[in-house]
């Protein structure tokens, strides 16, 4: 028997795709809609190799409300989304802010409002840590906590913190304006989950991030150079105020972040709590020195890297203190950051060509086996 239908935006990219798997992991239909700007189809085949079951999917954009409008109505049983769509580069987005709030910010509304026609009431949003900026300004404010003032430094967290307010101040007055009609209103709600730095693949090794273009993320990078498709990893900035010198974040491992979207949405379907903000993090910092030095020992080689100068936008630490999350999601991170430098490597070495190429047979007849 299924828990209920959720439409999934963004499905195929990497923290979609794992979402996904995790929803029919746990007796949830799944719907996606993705336009494939930054994913393939070939994750649907990943996902129903790993779980035995295949979401439905549907190639369309975000932005455009007329499909979206044309996929509710066409499953009218979906009850919930998770809202994953969108551009993601921090650097990217301050060359092209204006993409970056057509696609973002517009494309959330877009979907709000095809939402609000057909009756969908939960809505679980892929925010970040981002929002926060640079929470050093503030004292007692390491690791964050979500009562910490936002603050972006760039054009992406803008979008993000602009969309959490957006998907507010909608659910609440449709609570409101329910309430004021003497209707039922509580089926209206809205987790921001705002995590930080998303790493790691599954341990079958045939499924993980595979960016169609070159990679923003510091994980996926260090995969790059290991396989040699990259000669050296950039080190933005030796000069913070930190334990070597380079930025601090908080590593989480795909897995666990895909069960907190999962916690999160059964907490808005039995809670029924309004908007609620949550981060999902480990709340262990690891500088970018520490990452590439954990990720080289996994490899069993020093990796290079070259220290070029800061990024824009770029702040000291972002290490989440996700207590809230703990207690309320009953959701902990349950795998550390060596945990997600085996996957990935796991997964890069392996498949040097991502979704590409066929999973190597070992791998195959090992999930196989765990399967039987």
């Amino acid at each position: 028997m299924t828990v209920g239908t959720v439409l999934i935006t963004g499905g195929t990219g990497y923290i979609g795709s794992f979402t996904s798997l995790a929803l029919l992991e746990n007796d949830y239909n799944v719907v996606i809609v993705d336009n494939l700007y930054n994913s393939s189809k070939v994750a649907l085949d990943r996902i129903e190799l790993i779980c035995g079951k295949r979401p439905v999917f549907y190639e369309a954009d975000v932005t455009d409300e007329k499909a979206l409008d044309d996929i509710f109505a066409e499953h009218p049983d979906i009850d919930s989304v998770i809202h994953f769509a969108a551009l993601k580069a921090v650097g990217e987005s301050s060359v092209i802010p204006l993409e970056y709030y057509r696609v973002n910010v517009g494309g959330s509304i877009a979907l709000l409002r095809s939402m609000s026609k057909h009756d969908v009431t939960n809505i679980v949003f892929s925010s970040s840590a981002t929002v926060y900026g640079d929470a050093t300004r503030f004292e007692n404010m390491i690791p964050i906590p979500e009562h910490c003032p936002i603050g972006p430094t760039n054009t992406y967290g803008r979008t993000k913190s602009m969309i959490e307010q957006v998907i507010t101040d909608h659910v609440e007055a449709q609570r409101r304006n329910l309430k004021k009609a003497d209707k039922p209103y509580e089926q209206w709600n809205g987790a921001l989950l705002r995590y930080f730095n998303p790493c790691g693949a599954h341990p079958s090794g045939v499924m993980g991030e595979d960016p169609q273009g070159v990679p923003y993320n510091l994980l996926p990078l260090l995969g790059k150079v290991a396989t040699g498709d990259m000669e050296k990893l950039k080190v933005f900035g030796t000069d913070y105020a930190s334990r070597d010198g380079t930025a601090i974040r908080d590593y989480i491992h795909v897995l666990d972040l895909a069960r907190g979207h999962l916690m999160a949405l059964n907490y808005l379907r039995e809670q029924k709590p309004g908007v609620k903000a949550w981060n999902l993090g480990s709340g262990r910092g690891s500088t970018v020195l520490e990452i590439i030095k954990a990720f080289s020992s996994v490899v069993g080689r020093d990796l290079p890297y070259e220290v070029v100068d800061r990024r824009p936008g770029d702040v000291l630490d972002l290490t989440a203190n996700p207590a809230l999350a703990n207690k309320e999601l009953q959701w902990k991170t349950e795998l550390s950051m060596e945990d997600a430098c085996a996957d990935l490597w796991r997964w890069v070495s392996n498949n040097p060509q991502g979704y590409r190429q066929a999973p190597p047979a070992k791998l195959l007849e090992a999930l196989k086996a765990e399967k039987a």
